[in-house]
């Protein structure tokens, strides 16, 4: 019977729990994704890589909601069971509080130990992936990069102006910049330019205009009553180099042992320990406050809706827990270069952990034997 009761009430917090986790998560999802209709409006580039790019910031917004949603949603579980006389059952087959908060404890373990993994494996690679997704793309909507009387330069090394832009996307008056990879450049005026559909490709086909080479000590111009501007295979400015936040795991562990000493792939300078240190404490400290935030909701069954001082614990429940959630996240903050200071803001959540399980022990006058 008391399996039944463990299984049912903890079905109860996970169905809520996720539900709350993966609406939340959705909602934010989706405003961010517009946001990120830059890429293809300012990026010229196609929806495919845009719902590539997006789909893979989920896991990270899930990774934030997490927290949130996991003490919201077991505090809510708590009050409903209370509110319906179901925390009654409980107790009337013998049910112990103390075995109730332990069950739950064991279970937040578990859920400590899959955010740590989440963090630190799947969040850094699915925001590997998606800047990769972005670096190693081409540029597929160059029209709709160039804005009339605007110099624009969203593509690398490449820089255009168009006088104006007339309803068919015809070009008025243009000059182009290209920078060659050697020291040169070339400039082309032109005073009509279209985009033509060639095979599966558009060009830019320029009308009555000029092009002025320049490749070292030697520059070359010739005429044009017409011709093809390539833009295949352009990039536009995104970051080429790896984020902190995109290194594994392991690098950053490497980069701890040898802070001072080594690169690791010439993308990740380990001369940065506080910012080394962030990344870690976020990955694999952060989540310690798990535990501390479903204890914290635990602690709704130690009054009865029929005691007088309910809804102060309820209010102070509540209170303390969102005090924790902004606690986990301004200890990024306290981190430095020392890493012995840094490793007493790590231990803070395991004392805080140990401070309410003993707030149980006392409350519910549970011996250390029994335990």
């Amino acid at each position: 019977m008391k399996k039944i009761i463990f299984r049912k009430l903890l079905l109860d917090c996970l169905t809520y729990f996720l539900l709350a986790l993966f609406g939340i998560s959705t909602i934010i999802w989706v405003f961010q994704a517009v946001n990120f209709l830059d890429i293809i409006i300012e990026g010229g580039r196609n929806y495919n890589i845009y719902f590539e790019y997006t789909l893979l910031n989920f896991p990270k917004i899930v990774s934030r909601i997490l927290p949130f949603a996991l003490f919201f949603s077991f505090s809510y579980t708590f009050i409903k069971y209370e509110a319906n006389n179901e925390l009654i059952i409980f107790w009337n087959h013998g049910v112990s509080k103390i075995s109730v908060v332990n069950f739950f404890f064991w279970i937040s373990i578990l859920i400590m130990l899959i955010q740590i993994i989440f963090l630190s494996i799947l969040v850094p690679k699915s925001q590997e992936l998606a800047r990769s997704t972005l670096r190693t793309s081409n540029v597929d909507y160059f029209e709709g990069l160039i804005k009339p009387k605007k110099f624009n330069d969203n593509i690398r090394g490449l820089t255009i102006f168009a006088q104006e832009k007339d309803v068919n996307g015809e070009l008025k008056n243009i000059y182009i910049k290209k920078n060659n990879k050697t020291k040169g450049f070339q400039i082309t005026f032109a005073k009509k330019g279209i985009f033509e559909l060639k095979g599966n490709k558009k060009i830019l086909v320029l009308y009555q205009g000029q092009t002025l080479n320049q490749n070292g000590e030697n520059v070359t111009n010739f005429n044009f009553s017409k011709s093809d501007f390539g833009i295949t295979n352009m990039n536009s400015h995104i970051v080429t180099y790896e984020k902190i936040q995109d290194q594994t795991t392991f690098i950053l562990i490497k980069c701890v042992q040898s802070i001072f000493e080594i690169k690791i792939n010439n993308t990740i300078s380990c001369k940065s320990p506080k910012i080394i240190y962030k990344e870690l404490f976020q990955r694999l400290i952060s989540p310690f406050y798990l535990p501390v935030l479903i204890l914290i909701s635990l602690l709704l069954i130690l009054t009865t809706k029929e005691n007088q001082k309910y809804n102060k614990n309820k209010f102070f429940v509540f209170l303390a827990g969102f005090a924790i959630i902004v606690l986990s996240e301004s200890s990024l903050g306290y981190i430095t270069n020392s890493l012995t200071k840094n490793i007493l803001i790590s231990i803070l959540p395991i004392i805080i952990t140990l401070i309410i399980y003993f707030i149980f022990v006392y409350k519910l006058k549970i011996s250390y034997r029994k335990l």
